[in-house]
């Protein structure tokens, strides 16, 4: 046995199911699926779709299938079943009584990877406040055999189940990690305002999953972010400064990427981390132009933006590895498009050219007169603007510069 062959059979061996009711693409979504299990570092053996009206309700698939799926996991020494729709706690029950191995849901898997790849502090209580509202409705008891018998008056009987008590305990701590993101999203809140006041420029990275923002972050900023080719190798947010050509200085923001049927526990989990997008001036929308799914992908990506209630009109598509694309998927109608590599570091500069077009049209030309003892005014322009111009007289700095359209109202007693 080879090398890889005994690295192989260290991992988990997964077989995948998947019911096709026909309400999405369930080759495309078993093929995603099994992109997650290799992220979660499990090896898939193989795959079962059947083709139903509707999941059977007990046993998410049905009988002929399950028979065959029973058999699949005896003969290939199956350890690990993941179901590509979430699964009823009956479901996964039954499952593991019939299958004899674990059963997982692609939600669960999802939220594994994501406890997985978590290293910040709000990105594990994120995390594990996501687990816990994916358990809680799942806990299963054993009856009497879960009970705990206690004794004295007004203790007497089959006593608080353990059951019980876990959920307890579950609430308990989803209530005390709620707190904590509450003091977590009220911090991020406080920096974003500061950012406002500041006027800092905010450009956000967003897109599918595994589609390069990471890369595009490092090629842009020399940030060392994390880059793999791995879906959801980071989900922690990054903050870089970024210089444009004309000297201005913005703010690049990478964040969390995106999956079909991303669970509705990890979208509302990390609000405060997508508020982010929500808040920039500039959204690039970083897409894989050799993917097939590219304009899916797209799709998906938008939908959740506009569920944040993102400015679609500052959104500018990044089709990066455009070098590995075919030719149908360049011809594609993406709006606002730049065709980049962020990998060999093809056509960046184009893409920040694009931004300084977008930032234009937030921006406009002026001649101002800032006394000496206002020193701060002057740096903010230079931190937020450009100056064209500079002369120095008696009454102060003399420029010509470019500032944001929502500096205007505050600089306007500067102006000639």
């Amino acid at each position: 046995m080879d090398f890889y062959e005994i690295k192989r059979n260290e991992k988990q061996r997964a077989l995948l199911l998947s019911v096709d009711t026909g309400d999405f693409d369930a080759e495309r979504s078993i093929n995603e699926l099994t992109l997650l299990c290799e992220s979660a570092g499990a090896f898939v053996v193989g795959e079962i779709i059947q083709k139903r009206e509707n999941p059977e309700s007990s046993t998410y698939i049905g009988k002929g299938r399950l028979a065959e799926a029973r058999l699949f996991c005896e003969n290939k020494d199956i350890d690990l079943v993941v179901c590509d729709n979430e699964l009823s706690p009956s479901q996964i029950r039954n499952l593991e009584n019939i299958l004899d191995v674990q059963v997982i849901d692609r939600t669960q898997l999802i939220l594994d990877i994501f406890a997985l790849r978590a290293k910040s502090k709000e990105g594990k209580v994120q995390v594990e406040l996501a687990q816990l509202k994916y358990a809680i409705p799942r806990l299963t008891g054993k009856g009497k055999s879960m009970s705990r018998l206690a004794g004295g008056i007004g203790t007497r009987g089959p006593g608080e189940s353990k059951l019980e008590s876990d959920r307890r305990h579950i609430l308990r701590r989803m209530h005390s990690l709620e707190e904590e993101l509450k003091s977590i999203d009220k911090r991020r809140s406080l920096i974003r305002k500061r950012r406002q006041k500041n006027e800092i420029t905010t450009v956000a990275l967003v897109g599918y999953t595994n589609a390069g923002k990471s890369t595009l972050m490092n090629a842009l900023t020399d940030a060392g972010v994390l880059a793999e080719d791995k879906l959801f190798a980071t989900l922690d947010p990054t903050s870089r400064k970024l210089s444009l050509p004309s000297g201005q200085s913005v703010m690049l923001i990478d964040t969390v990427g995106f999956v079909s049927r991303l669970p509705h526990e990890l979208v509302n989990a990390f609000k405060s981390t997508l508020q982010e997008a929500a808040d920039a001036d500039i959204i690039l929308n970083v897409c894989d132009a050799s993917d097939e799914e590219c304009m899916v992908h797209s799709e998906i990506t938008l939908e959740i933006l506009k569920e944040l209630g993102c400015n679609t009109d500052s959104i500018i598509t990044v089709m990066n590895k455009s070098d590995l694309a075919e030719e149908v998927y360049k011809l594609l109608p993406f709006g606002k498009t730049v065709m980049i590599s962020a990998l060999k570091e093809i056509n960046l500069d184009l893409l920040l050219d694009e931004i300084e077009k977008m930032l234009a049209n937030k921006t406009i030309k002026v001649k101002m007169l800032i006394p000496f003892t206002d020193g701060s005014v002057l740096n903010h322009i230079r931190n937020n603007g450009k100056i064209i111009n500079e002369e120095y007289t008696e009454e102060g700095s003399l420029i010509e510069a470019i500032v944001q359209s929502k500096d205007i109202e505050s600089l306007k007693q500067y102006f000639l």
